[in-house]
């Protein structure tokens, strides 16, 4: 039984010539797990968001969709609410009560369920979920994780027959995310609900995946099992190829044998079939931390940090440096204190007790002019914060308005950093109507705009794709280069191994360790890259992609 079929479905957003859609036939049986993926702004979140009309964007669209062989326009609002669950890439745009228990009832009564009802789903969910320990707790309380499976298990409570989800790991930490993955999974596994659902990081999600989609400028240019299509990009060299798993990678770079290894258990048995009759090659030495002598531009002395005067610490006891060029990375949970530090870094939240000095000096005693231009940029977690215009063209201009450069200069400004951030065809765009990764790139246009020398990351690569992963990276080594100092908070620990230069661990409102970043992540069980627990029983540095195919190819 089908649970959608799509039939030449054409969508373009009003005042676009590009279709964002370009004639997509699909369908999608019951209780299949679906993993859709491609480069940002390819068009994954709209197709998503035709399959429930309430959230499909205002636009043309052509084409036939059909919900259980029946036109989704036909379907009445409540049956699409209970029928259709959808979890949004930010779990904040989705919870509209303030207490854990009432949001898992709220969907249930605006559906006009009786008490006896109510309280026996919540119960079942709240177990099945295990929120039980949080059952009352405010939402407000929560982390992110904790917010993401909040947001699923109401929409769980109404027992719907598709699960969708727009990026749902995008805004967790690994470990978080992996616990989301499986209860996903076991949704999928124990109910027999039908998921559909978009990814950037496709190592945790593929071994789960029936079937792997993959779209590019608006259509659908591959699918099938996820082994046999990330082979087939690997054949093609196509970019997407980069997005597939590492044990994929590295065995493709390194062999001619079809085997396409999904997971980090298949990639270890490859790879000990592959050494069986070779020698394997020793660790390269490490590089020497040739910025450790350079002044301190951050430094943190003692720092203690609460939102509220009767609130529970959130840092506590911090101290570090950072120093002039470095790029420094921080990883860690979530709700752990990453973002409030970066936020204390920028001057915009204030210690109660300790001191940070910013280049030798208070934030706090430094004027916003001279903190922001030329000094310090921040990059928020949330990209929409900074949008303050209505087309991302007026967005840019804004950012140079109180510059004393000449017409010109800005126009030539913004023109390279429009190339840059791939940002020509979206200019007359509304920042709100962009995609996640889009939203992104845009928003880290504007920040670079004012070339700032100390640049604070809070989560940058959240929603894009590999293809622009890397070319950031590249940007960001020739910012580094060129003396800028780099802050990155981020879960992505792959990002953070290949190209930080030392990484520290937050924990529980401070950090816990530091370390040059291949020592750093070399061991780790679960905050290190899938390269290094394929390999780490060979090679314990061995932590990125490219490092084990070197070491590999270099083993005889």
């Amino acid at each position: 039984m089908e649970t959608y079929r799509i039939e030449d479905l054409v969508f373009s957003f009003p005042g676009q010539e590009r279709e964002t859609l370009s004639h997509i036939n699909l369908t999608i049986a019951s209780g299949e797990f679906i993993t859709l993926c491609g480069k940002s702004g390819c068009g994954k979140s709209t197709l998503l968001r035709q399959l429930k009309t309430i959230l499909t964007p205002h636009g043309e669209r052509s084409g036939k969709i059909y919900f259980c062989n029946q036109p989704i326009e036909d379907m009445d609002q409540r049956t699409q609410a209970s029928e259709i669950g959808f979890v949004l890439q930010n779990p904040d745009n989705q919870i509209v009560t303030d207490k854990v228990w009432h949001e898992l009832a709220f969907g249930l009564e605006s559906l006009g369920y009786d008490n006896a009802t109510i309280r026996l789903r919540v119960a079942e969910m709240a177990s099945f979920f295990g929120i039980h320990t949080w059952f009352h707790k405010s939402v407000t309380e929560l982390s992110g994780g904790q917010k993401q499976l909040l947001n699923l298990a109401s929409i769980m409570a109404m027992h719907p027959s598709v699960l969708i989800l727009d990026e749902p790991t995008s805004q967790l930490d690994p470990i978080a995310a992996s616990d989301f993955l499986e209860t996903v999974k076991k949704i999928n596994r124990e109910l027999g609900t039908t998921i559909i659902m978009t990814e950037h990081r496709l190592e945790d999600i593929l071994p789960l995946s029936d079937r792997l989609i993959v779209m590019e400028a608006g259509a659908i240019i591959a699918e099938g099992l996820p082994n046999q299509v990330g082979a087939s990009l690997g054949d093609k060299k196509h970019p997407m190829f980069l997005s597939m798993p590492s044990p994929m990678q590295i065995q493709a770079r390194v062999s001619a044998e079809p085997i396409a290894p999904i997971t980090v258990k298949e990639g270890r048995q490859w790879l000990n079939a592959f050494l069986a009759d070779k020698t394997a090659a020793p660790m390269p030495e490490g590089k020497e931390n040739s910025k450790a002598s350079a002044p301190a531009v951050i430094q943190f002395k003692d720092v203690w940090f609460k939102y509220e005067k009767n609130g529970t610490d959130i840092i506590k006891d911090l101290s570090f440096e950072v120093r002039e060029g470095q790029f420094y990375c921080i990883v860690g949970g979530n709700g752990t204190g990453k973002s409030t530090t970066l936020s204390l870094i920028s001057g915009l939240l204030q210690p109660y007790r300790g001191k940070i000095l910013i280049g030798g000096k208070n934030p706090a005693k430094i004027s916003a002019k001279e903190l922001f231009t030329r000094n310090i940029g921040f990059l928020p977690q949330n990209p929409q914060s900074l949008f303050v215009k209505k087309t991302v063209e007026l967005d840019l201009h804004e950012m140079l308005a109180q510059t004393p450069l000449s017409k010109e200069e800005k126009s030539e400004k913004i023109r390279s950093i429009v190339k840059f951030a791939e940002l020509e065809h979206l200019l007359a765009m509304h920042p709100y109507d962009l995609s996640g990764g889009e939203q992104q790139r845009a928003a880290l246009a504007k920040v670079l705009l004012l070339e700032p020398r100390v640049l604070l990351l809070d989560e940058p690569t959240k929603g894009l794709d590999s293809f622009f992963k890397e070319k950031l990276a590249v940007f960001l080594q020739k910012l580094n280069e060129g003396g800028v100092t780099i802050v990155m908070v981020s879960h992505d620990v792959e990002f953070c191994a290949k190209y930080g230069e030392l990484c520290s661990m937050f924990f529980d409102g401070s950090i816990i360790t530091t370390n040059a970043t291949r020592k750093f992540f070399a061991g780790n069980s679960f905050y290190t890259t899938a390269a290094n627990r394929m390999a780490r029983h060979i090679w314990t540095e061995g932590v990125t992609i490219e490092g084990v195919i070197e070491l590999c190819l270099r083993s005889k």
